[in-house]
């Protein structure tokens, strides 16, 4: 849409409001948006990564390589290589350039979640089932595969007077979750004791250890920044931390201490988390609740619930914030669908023409003397000339702004034009922001949209085609 034609207030708004489309092809159980916002991954119960356009709604690309459910989705900095884990137990890094598998990565376990490293696109960390995190190096046709430790960091006196029940939980940990800092200097692991590890990514080491909870560590997500990190547990509260610089040479890691700055939870219902997500700014913080419908978002300035989207009839699993803009895109569990949530912008016709007015109610209009007079062929044909020699620029691209920090020269997912059917199951289709419509009754039913092509082409041959499909012999 044209941004002259949007309300100025309307785009200052920065948390989503209703349902503005939905999105299906095959049941989705991950989603992931590219760092420039303008694609969304999404893996499917059968094994699939299709990429939809932002933009179009329609679908883009179609990546098969897995056999079964896809767990997690990670993108590149340069938005052209995609990272899918499956449960199938492998990892297959994919170049959106042709489709291609550039790697595929098997392990000896289930995946929980893989993510490439900001700067390498050779390199992923990986959280798996009931085993160490693993450090991947893809840049040989053979993987590399370094384990990391799950063991939080003791302190000298600690390790001294560790009792052997307490090395024994120690060696029993395992990493639940695995993300890098923006730098990729760093690994941030949470674990199954509720421990949130920082490693070293050179040398594979703890660098601090601290203790949220006694819990699960579900999920963690940073913002863009990295200055500021969202922790899900299994106990029903989500927090939110504050990060120091981690890339900093001179910080000390012995002295440094986490605290966390909000705990958001429903003290009433007692609801579970499914998953979180962070606004593009770390101003907001949204997460999606197991055995219902909604998603509510915080503001971390006063740790309050400032909006609750409704819209859908079934639970939500993922969720995810647009890199940029205040557009929220959450999977409903039982039919698989991406549901969409953004800002309903009325347009601003005042915008087309100096002199054009807006009225809110009908007003008498007085026709001046010369509006409709009819003008002479000569001036008519003068002018449209007069368009014909202007020059209108149809090759160039404004740039997007956008809070995510990019190469310049990005990559752009060349445009397919032979995508099979999106298997849409949907009976309603968008035609405008929050407005859908009704399929026709015809739509994908051959036998109802070819009685006209039959009837003209069999009228030739003798034959008459019936409303119900049928043909028959003309008598005589």
């Amino acid at each position: 849409m044209n941004l002259s034609l949007v309300d100025p207030f309307v785009l200052a708004q920065d948390c989503p409001e209703v349902i503005t489309g939905r999105l299906r092809s095959g049941h989705s159980t991950s989603i992931r948006f590219s760092h420039r916002g303008d694609l969304l991954a999404s893996g499917r119960h059968d094994g699939v990564a299709v990429i939809f356009d932002i933009e179009t709604n329609g679908v883009a690309r179609k990546l098969r390589g897995h056999t079964r459910q896809v767990q997690s989705l990670s993108w590149s900095m340069n938005d052209r290589y995609l990272l899918s884990a499956g449960q199938d137990w492998k990892c297959v890094l994919w170049d959106l350039k042709d489709g291609s598998r550039v790697r595929t990565v098997r392990f000896e376990t289930a995946i929980f979640i893989a993510e490439l490293h900001p700067k390498n696109d050779m390199v992923f960390v990986a959280a798996l089932f009931e085993d160490q995190p693993v450090l991947v190096d893809m840049s040989s046709d053979v993987p590399v595969k370094h384990t990391l430790p799950s063991a939080p960091r003791r302190s000298q006196i600690e390790r001294e007077n560790a009792t052997e029940k307490q090395v024994a939980q120690d060696a029993k940990q395992t990493s639940t979750v695995t993300v890098f800092t923006p730098s990729g200097d760093h690994i941030i692991a949470g674990t199954n004791k509720g421990w949130l590890n920082i490693i070293n990514t050179a040398t594979r080491e703890v660098q601090y250890s601290t203790r949220f909870t006694n819990n699960i560590i579900v999920f963690v997500r940073l913002t863009p920044s990295g200055r500021d990190m969202v922790i899900n547990s299994s106990d029903r509260i989500v927090r939110t931390v504050h990060l120091p610089d981690l890339s900093d040479p001179k910080l000390d890691f012995d002295t440094l201490q986490l605290e966390v700055e909000h705990k958001f939870q429903d003290l009433v219902n007692r609801l579970s988390w499914n998953h979180v997500s962070f606004n593009p700014s770390g101003e907001y913080v949204t997460a999606s609740t197991w055995m219902n419908h909604h998603i509510y978002v915080w503001e971390r300035g006063q740790g309050s619930l400032v909006k609750i989207l409704e819209g859908t009839k079934e639970e939500l699993s993922v969720v995810e914030w647009h890199p940029f803009r205040p557009f929220v895109a959450a999977i409903g569990v039982d039919s698989g669908r991406v549901w969409l949530w953004s800002i309903l912008q009325p347009q601003r016709w005042s915008a087309l023409a100096p002199d054009f007015v807006e009225v809110e109610e009908n007003v008498e209009y007085n026709e001046r003397e010369d509006e409709f007079d009819i003008q002479p062929l000569e001036e008519i044909h003068k002018r449209r000339l007069d368009q014909e020699d202007e020059e209108v620029d149809v090759l160039t691209i404004e740039p997007v702004k956008s809070t995510t920090e990019y190469e310049a020269g990005d990559f752009r997912m060349p445009v397919l034009l032979d995508i099979e059917a999106s298997d849409s199951e949907d009976e309603v289709v968008a035609v405008g922001a929050g407005q859908f419509r009704r399929k026709s009754p015809g739509t994908g039913r051959e036998w109802m949209n070819d009685d006209e092509t039959v009837a003209s082409e069999s009228t030739a041959n003798g034959t008459t085609s019936v409303p119900n499909g049928t043909k028959r012999r003309r008598a005589g």
